[in-house]
């Protein structure tokens, strides 16, 4: 998209190609739009209108790119939404590695820095959390009970540099085949939030007899036993109070070497940033997504990570993607994970357009094609380096992808398991997640939701639709909070204590 929005007063034209614009506020009927078309009907703010006739089966355009076809004749002033708007299959036509380059890094000595606490493995963190890891759901009472004692109980009392106790449970653990993808995306996860450098230490706790043996996590990934990484299970020790007893006695014997450890200064090429986008609306693919991939690639330039997930809603955009991969393979790996969703929503009876939900509509967004142009916005103008699989560990810096589903707590667990210590998140209609340890920046669409969300709203973009800010200006905005952030600084969602809940590992498979 063009970072210079072409206006028909009062909508947005975002390509010259497109048949539809945007209403930039609720519009009446009879609103004037330019060039002798007026509004034949009421248009909700962030929806779509004709300005041009279409007719049925032709395809409707914005961004340049075909978001579905008229279901119906389409009149120049008509509202364009579900009622004439429908799905059809992307058949873009993909150009694999055709602007293929390397990642143009700023000088060195010109990367920005950020505070952040080096870990032993050369890792580093943005926080300083000690978390609790439950193998099984049956241990999962436990270990929130332990982590409410020091978070609530007076606990971290003295330990001020320690940010907090984070019990990660799940509803699964047993009951799984571990041949499954469902149970190597699960262990991948524990293993990956167990090695996340947003933790001073690790406790991991079990049942005891469950299918997800502790010991085969730790001798597959590698984790030591350690001062700051211990494991346990509930019926070794004789059950629920001496489980909680003796766990909160380890977790007291590790406070105070993680109370210990410093911010100093680390490059950019240390930070790992989650790119994620929630509660979308008409205007996230205008402002806040495009501004966030502008602070994408700030972060690329000066060596870090941004990393792209939700792979059903790049569907019907990944041509874009495949042109920038460095390689042939990136650009495949890419499309053989889209093949992948397809086939897998084709098994449930379901279809890839089932993913823009109530609110999406709502907010204007109508097939996944449209949602998708507007998401990958995030993910700036970089090339892109490599694609993961569900937590896999990201190993390269640069613009990279991760395949995850839509659903935003299992993507930014599968993004924090890969290594992020940052996430930052655009919402149209009003996200309010926290995702602990990472801090989570929330990023608003338009003036309305910031204003009337402020309490949960970091960045506001609203600006853009309004044409008294630019998707440049923003981005840097987000680029600095992001820096500050990962120094310390808190987003609105902790300074509430938000993000206990938001640890979703993507479950797949049957349960027997």
């Amino acid at each position: 998209m063009s970072e210079a929005i072409d206006t028909i007063v009062p909508t947005i034209l975002l390509n010259p190609k497109d048949n539809v614009t945007v209403a930039r506020e609720a519009l009446e009927a009879g609103v004037a739009l330019g060039a002798g078309i007026a509004t034949l009907e009421a248009v909700p703010s962030g929806h779509k209108v004709a300005i041009r006739a279409i007719a049925a089966g032709e395809p409707v355009l914005k961004y340049g790119q075909v978001i579905g076809i008229a279901s119906r004749d389409i009149r120049p002033g008509e509202h364009v939404h579900l009622q004439n708007l429908a799905m059809q299959e992307s058949n873009a036509a993909h150009n694999f590695a055709a602007d293929a380059r390397e990642t143009p890094l700023l000088p060195e000595a010109e990367r920005r820095t950020f505070e952040g606490y080096l870990r032993p493995d050369g890792q580093v963190g943005t926080r300083n959390y000690i978390g609790i890891i439950s193998s099984v759901n049956c241990s999962a009472t436990v270990s929130r009970a332990i982590a409410d004692h020091f978070n609530r109980g007076g606990g971290l009392a003295g330990f001020d540099n320690v940010d907090g106790v984070v019990a990660l449970t799940h509803g699964t653990g047993c009951a799984i085949n571990m041949q499954t993808e469902g149970y190597q995306f699960l262990i991948r996860t524990l293993s990956g939030y167990a090695r996340n450098p947003n933790f001073g230490g690790i406790l991991m706790i079990g049942l005891g007899c469950e299918t997800n043996q502790i010991s085969f996590i730790t001798e597959k990934y590698g984790l030591e036993e350690g001062p700051l990484m211990r494991t346990m299970t509930i019926q070794q020790l004789g059950g629920t109070r001496k489980t909680v007893e003796i766990a909160s006695g380890i977790i007291r014997e590790m406070l105070p070497q993680v109370n210990a450890a410093t911010r100093t200064p680390q490059p950019v090429s240390k930070l790992k940033v989650a790119l994620q986008c929630g509660g979308s609306d008409g205007y996230s693919g205008i402002s806040a997504n495009p501004a966030l991939g502008y602070a994408a690639d700030l972060i690329v330039e000066n060596g870090g990570t941004a990393v792209l997930s939700e792979t059903p809603e790049i569907y019907g955009a990944e041509h874009l993607l495949t042109r920038r991969a460095t390689s042939p393979a990136v650009a495949q790996k890419l499309m053989d994970r889209i093949d992948w969703w397809r086939e897998y929503t084709a098994r449930h009876g379901a279809e890839l357009n089932n993913n823009p939900s109530h609110g999406n509509k709502a907010g204007g967004l109508t097939t996944i094609l449209e949602k998708s142009l507007g998401a990958v916005a995030k993910g700036g103008t970089m090339p892109l380096e490599a694609v993961y699989e569900y937590a896999e560990p990201i190993d390269r810096t640069g613009f990279v992808f991760m395949d995850t589903p839509g659903y935003d707590p299992v993507a930014v667990t599968g993004q924090v398991a890969g290594g992020c210590q940052v996430v930052v998140f655009t919402t149209g209609r009003g996200s309010v997640s926290g995702f602990k340890p990472a801090p989570c920046i929330k990023v608003a669409t338009n003036n309305d939701m910031y204003e009337h969300m402020s309490d949960d709203m970091d960045v506001n973009c609203g600006g853009i639709v309004t044409g008294e800010d630019s998707i440049e200006a923003a981005g840097r905005r987000i680029f600095e909070k992001v820096l500050a952030v990962a120094s310390g600084d808190k987003p609105l969602s902790e300074v509430y204590d938000y993000g206990d809940n938001e640890f979703v590992p993507w479950q797949l498979g049957a349960v027997t």
